[in-house]
C-alpha cells in the first residue's frame, strides 16, 4: 500500500484515510447528521477500514463533544491495537473561544484518545477569537512539548493558509495540512489559490466529503426516496435535492463508464480520482458506516486510472460544474 508524506512532517499517511465525524453517536449539533452507530458498529467498521489498508483516521473535538475520538479510541482498544501503530488526527473547535484555549483543552483530546497519541492537531475552522498567528504559537508550544507530532489548519482560505504557514516557520515548526471540502462537484481549492498555495509551500491538502456526502456513489441517483431520509443538515449541506441529481447524473455516468472497465464501483472511481489527479498532493478521509463502505474505500487506493481516464473524469467533472 502505498503511503505519502504529510506535509514536511516526519508523518507517512495512506491516500485514503477514514473520517469519522460519523462516530459522533448523536452528539451536539454535528451529531445530528448522522444517524447514531453503536459501538459494535463502530469497531466493526474500524476493523474492516484496517485490514483494508487504511492507516489513519481523522476525528474531532466537535463530532459529539468528543464522543467521536472516545469511541475512535475504543475500537482500536477492542481490536488489539498498540499506541502509535495508527495515525489519528483530530481538531480544536475556535469559536467562541481563544487561541489560549488550544493549551488549556489538549489534555481532553489526549484523554479521549488515550492510549493512542494524537498525532495531528488542526484548527477546525478560521473562527477564533484569536489571529491566526497567536493561534499557530499555541500550536508550536503543543509540538515542542511533544503533545503532539504535526500541526494543521481546516477550512482555512490561501491568505489564512499562508499565515498560519508563516507564524508556524517562525515558531520551528511547519504547517503540515489544510482539511478543506474538495471533490468532483466542489473543486474551489483549484481556483481561489488554496491548491496552488498548499503546493508552493509542501502543505498536504486534506479532502472532507470527497464523496459529496454520497452524491458521487449513485445511491440517491437510483433510488431518490434515500435523500428523503437523510438529515436534514446533510440534506442542506450538499444541496441533494432531485434537481441536483438530474444535473448530476451525467457525471455519474462517466465514473460508470470508467469503473466498469476495472470492476469497481463509481465511488472508487471518483475516490481514486480525488487522490490521483493532482498527483500526491491531496489524500482524502471518506466517511463509513458499515464496514463494506470502509474496505470499498480503502480498495480504491490499489486502482490504477489511466491518463485519459483521469482527463475523461475530469472533462465529466467541469461540465458538470458548468451546467452542461
Amino acid at each position: 500500500m502505498d503511503t505519502w508524506r504529510l506535509g514536511r512532517t516526519d508523518i507517512d499517511v495512506t491516500p485514503i484515510g477514514l473520517g469519522a465525524w460519523q462516530f459522533s453517536q448523536g452528539g451536539g449539533m454535528a451529531g445530528s447528521f448522522w444517524p447514531s452507530i453503536d459501538d459494535e458498529a463502530i469497531t466493526a467498521v474500524v476493523d474492516a477500514a484496517l485490514k483494508a489498508g487504511i492507516g489513519w483516521f481523522d476525528t474531532a473535538e466537535a463530532y459529539g463533544n468528543g464522543r467521536s475520538e472516545r469511541t475512535l479510541a475504543a475500537a482500536f482498544t477492542r481490536l488489539g491495537m498498540a499506541a502509535g501503530s495508527v495515525a489519528v488526527a483530530t481538531k480544536w473547535w475556535p469559536f467562541p473561544r481563544t487561541a489560549r484555549s488550544i493549551g488549556r483543552t489538549i489534555g481532553a483530546r489526549i484523554a479521549c484518545l488515550a492510549p493512542y497519541p494524537v498525532d495531528l492537531l488542526q484548527v477546525h475552522q478560521p473562527w477564533s477569537l484569536s489571529p491566526i498567528p497567536t493561534q499557530m504559537r499555541a500550536l508550536a508550544a503543543l509540538v515542542h512539548a511533544k503533545k503532539i507530532r504535526a500541526a494543521g489548519v481546516s477550512n482555512f482560505s490561501a491568505r489564512q493558509m499562508e499565515q498560519a504557514h508563516a507564524a508556524l516557520a517562525a515558531e520551528g515548526v511547519t504547517l503540515a495540512s489544510n482539511q478543506v471540502r474538495f471533490n468532483l462537484l466542489d473543486r474551489r481549492i483549484e481556483a481561489n489559490g488554496v491548491l496552488a498555495a498548499a503546493r508552493r509551500l509542501g502543505i498536504t491538502i486534506i479532502a472532507w466529503s470527497p464523496l459529496a456526502q454520497g452524491m458521487l456513489t449513485g445511491r440517491f441517483h437510483d433510488d431518490p426516496a434515500l435523500a428523503a431520509r437523510l438529515a436534514p443538515g446533510r440534506r442542506f449541506l450538499n444541496g441533494i435535492t432531485p434537481k441536483r441529481l438530474a444535473a448530476t447524473t451525467p457525471l455519474l455516468q462517466a465514473l460508470r463508464a470508467v469503473a466498469s472497465a476495472h470492476g469497481i464501483s463509481a465511488a472508487q472511481a471518483a475516490l481514486t480520482w480525488t487522490v490521483r489527479f493532482h498527483g500526491d498532493a491531496i489524500v482524502a478521509i471518506p466517511g463509513a458506516s458499515k464496514p463494506r463502505q470502509a474496505t470499498e474505500a480503502a480498495e480504491a487506493m490499489r486502482v490504477r486510472l489511466s491518463p485519459k481516464e483521469l482527463a475523461d473524469i475530469d472533462a465529466a467533472s467541469w461540465r458538470c460544474l458548468a451546467g452542461g
